[in-house]
């Protein structure tokens, strides 16, 4: 194996992980979000950005068809009369709603749309067991269980839903606008392929020989979880740079491991990814039925991304008049988590109202 498809093995595998396991004494609700348990929500405004004066905000919960609970935040904008057109955000990979999901969702509430910023399957505040596992096809799902229940709202307009994604989450996004047509809209923003990278390594740097042996040493890695009844945290961000990391980690860090991002509930911050989450999205391309999307798309990256290339290809499969690629000048991947100089919120209302 060359050094590029060591460096694409250790890239793709260490993509789900934090840099150690959290202990739960630094995550005080993680344990009570777990199916079987009472859900216990964090009520005080414990989010990566300030608190708008301009939108009303709850907790909310709702299940996926898999009987996860899952936990939201829902944002109206004040002395708004619906129905209003709404909209379910989820993302970046390995973030909770607190960063930059919340983020997008309270400004597009500020904006008039009632927001649902919900913890995917498995992570933050959302149930399930085990934690911090990942899954193209549950992924999806997620989205599709915040269209149900969006759709059961007063406040919302069920025939006018549309989903924003970030980073992995604009992959699931999209794959939930291929399979649910009650999704009028999507954007992805800064969008990454996690079939892709996982099976590809990145920037498509493993051959088939370097997949099989990152398949065996996951399966290898199985094995010795089913014997010692526990699961192994991949490895991931490092507690600090050495300055020798490629740059987007480097960018990776500045945002989930400083004060700018970071989050207790994290996985990114501060945990760590079940290590052979990998595997079912290996063998599961999410993007298979993107071309087949007759709803409106707008995908949106930055110029200076290391993960542009997932949106430029994504782009290409896509068929219709509705579809848009929107690259912002100068911008890195994780610019587009929460500098609002940066994220396109006036084309991205734009958009929404020109399609819901």
């Amino acid at each position: 194996m060359n050094i590029r498809m060591k460096v694409a093995l250790f890239l793709s595998a260490a993509f789900f992980a934090g840099n150690a396991m959290a202990s739960e004494g630094n995550l005080p609700h993680d344990k009570s979000a777990k199916e079987g348990i009472s859900m216990e929500l964090e009520q005080r405004w414990d989010k990566t950005f300030a608190k708008s004066d301009r939108v009303e905000h709850r907790k909310v919960t709702f299940r996926n068809r898999y009987g996860v609970t899952l936990a939201g935040d829902l944002y109206s904008p004040k002395g708004a009369d619906g129905p209003l057109p709404a909209l379910a955000v989820s993302g970046p990979f390995g973030a909770v709603k607190e960063q930059a999901s919340g983020l997008y969702a309270q400004t597009m509430a500020e904006r008039g749309f009632l927001t649902l910023a919900f913890d995917a399957s498995y992570t933050g505040e959302s149930g399930g067991e085990p934690r911090h596992v990942a899954s193209p096809d549950i992924n999806t799902e997620d989205f599709s269980a915040a269209v149900d229940f969006l759709s059961t709202l007063k406040e919302a307009d069920a025939n006018r839903i549309g989903i924003i994604g970030i980073c992995g989450f604009g992959g699931m996004g999209l794959n939930a606008a291929a399979m649910d047509t009650r999704i009028k809209a999507t954007v992805a923003s800064t969008m990454y392929d996690m079939s892709r990278v996982n099976a590809n390594g990145y920037f498509d740097a493993m051959d088939a020989d370097a997949r099989y042996e990152l398949r065996r040493q996951l399966n290898e890695q199985r094995t010795k979880d089913a014997r010692s009844g526990s699961i192994a945290p991949a490895a991931g961000l490092p507690e600090a740079l050495t300055g020798e990391e490629p740059q987007f980690v480097k960018d990776y860090f500045d945002y989930y491991k400083t004060k700018r991002g970071f989050h207790a509930r994290s996985i990114n911050s501060n945990g760590a990814w079940n290590a052979t989450s990998a595997l079912s999205f290996m063998n599961m391309p999410l993007l298979s039925y993107a071309g087949e999307i007759r709803s409106a798309v707008l995908l949106i990256h930055g110029e200076k991304a290391h993960s542009r290339y997932f949106s430029e290809d994504a782009f290409k499969k896509l068929t219709g008049e509705n579809k848009q690629l929107m690259i912002i000048p100068g911008a890195n991947h994780v610019d587009l988590y929460d500098r609002p100089d940066v994220i396109p919120f006036d084309a991205m209302e734009a958009f929404f109202r020109a399609n819901l």
